[in-house]
Formats: C-alpha cells, sequence, structure tokens
C-alpha cells in the first residue's frame, strides 16, 4: 500500500519524481546518488531535508524581519542548491562523515551560511524605500518634461503670432498667455467686455488656422 502511495504522489520541488526510497537508505548512498545525477537521489535529498533547510535560513532571517522577505528567504534556499549543483557538485563531494560530522548536520551549517551570506548582500546595497513614498514627494519647481513642453509651447506660439498684430499679440498673451480674467483685459485694452469675447473667438480661430496649416506642411 505504501509503494502505491508513493508512486502517486504529485510531483513538486526541482527535481521529478523518484523511485523508491529504499535504494537511500544510508547518508553515503544518498550522496553518491545526488553526485551521480540521480533524479531519484535529488528527490529523496529534498523529502528527508527540506523542512530543515528552511527552518535553519528562517532561523537566521526572522530576525531581520525589516529587510528580509518571503522573496529572500526562497532565494537563499535556491542559492544554496546552486552552490550543491555548482562546479561539478565539489561542495557535496567534499563532505567526509569520516569528520564527525552528521549529513543533516552539516547540510543545516550551509543553510545557515547561505544565509548570512545573503543578509551580507543585502547589508552592502543601498537602502530602498517602497515605491508608494515616491508618489509623496512633491517639487515646487516644474520637472525637466515640463519645462521643455513649455518652452516648446513658447516658441510654437511666438512663431504663429508673428504675422499677427501688435494688438492681437497683445490680447492673446494676456487671455491665453496670463490666462488674466475677460474684465481686466477689457480694462487694461480700453475695450468692452464683449469685444474681449468676440476677439478671443476670431484669435483662437485664426490660431487653429495657422497652425493646422503648420502641421499639414510639416507632414
Amino acid at each position: 500500500m505504501s509503494n502505491v502511495a508513493v508512486a502517486s504522489a504529485p510531483e513538486s520541488g526541482f527535481f521529478p519524481c523518484a523511485a523508491s526510497a529504499d535504494r537511500f537508505e544510508s547518508d553515503d548512498d544518498l550522496i553518491a546518488g545526488m553526485t551521480a545525477n540521480d533524479p531519484a537521489a535529488w528527490r529523496e535529498f529534498q523529502t528527508r531535508y527540506d523542512r530543515l533547510i528552511n527552518r535553519c535560513i528562517t532561523k537566521v532571517t526572522r530576525r531581520f524581519a525589516s529587510i528580509v522577505s518571503q522573496d529572500d528567504v526562497r532565494e537563499v534556499y535556491a542559492n544554496l542548491y546552486v552552490s550543491l549543483l555548482g562546479n561539478d557538485m565539489h561542495k557535496l563531494r567534499t563532505f567526509d562523515p569520516e569528520r564527525g560530522n552528521r549529513f543533516s548536520s552539516w547540510i543545516g551549517l550551509l543553510a545557515i551560511n547561505a544565509a548570512y551570506d545573503h543578509l551580507r548582500t543585502l547589508k552592502r546595497e543601498p537602502q530602498k524605500e517602497c515605491i508608494t513614498e515616491a508618489m509623496e514627494l512633491v517639487a515646487d519647481l516644474p520637472d525637466p518634461f515640463e519645462l521643455t513642453s513649455e518652452h516648446e509651447r513658447a516658441t510654437i506660439a511666438q512663431a504663429t503670432l508673428a504675422d499677427f498684430s501688435e494688438k492681437d499679440r497683445t490680447f492673446a498673451a494676456l487671455y491665453f498667455g496670463e490666462g488674466m480674467d475677460p474684465q481686466d483685459i477689457a480694462t487694461k485694452m480700453n475695450i468692452s467686455v464683449k469685444t474681449v469675447y468676440s476677439k478671443k473667438h476670431k484669435i483662437q480661430s485664426r490660431l487653429e488656422s495657422v497652425l493646422s496649416l503648420r502641421m499639414a506642411h510639416a507632414a
């Protein structure tokens, strides 16, 4: 019954489903299978030690919750596997049980060291702020885009108004440029408010006509 359960279990992790764990009862057999690139051995390694690895990583990272996220934990986990696979699995091949270390203790130590290595990397990086804080930054001066856009509008307006009379240019500057109130314009230019509105429509129509011609020639 247990063999059926193992065969039908869903795949997860880095490696495809393996054969029975009976092939790797001892750590020596497991390491030999891993260094031989046996997917079953790597699968058994995950089954046997993933919980230990994650526990050792979080034991380190939970003390730095203000700068470490779950993504960092996953990155440490992935980096540990990369280190085991890298350089023709040199790190795995260096494990020697004759030195008195159990394989599980050695793997736990590697996980802890990987977590500290990641923390040192984070410490060297500049401090980051949340992107939402950038939205709260306010500048009194216009940004470069606004300055450039304003300069282009002024250049176009100057070229467009070049053929207008001096009085019309003055009116356009007051009404369209400064946004002056019609009553104030009437007083300043010694004309009626009714004339202000009629002049506004006439100049606006002329401006639109001139701009349309310029755009047609540019195309």
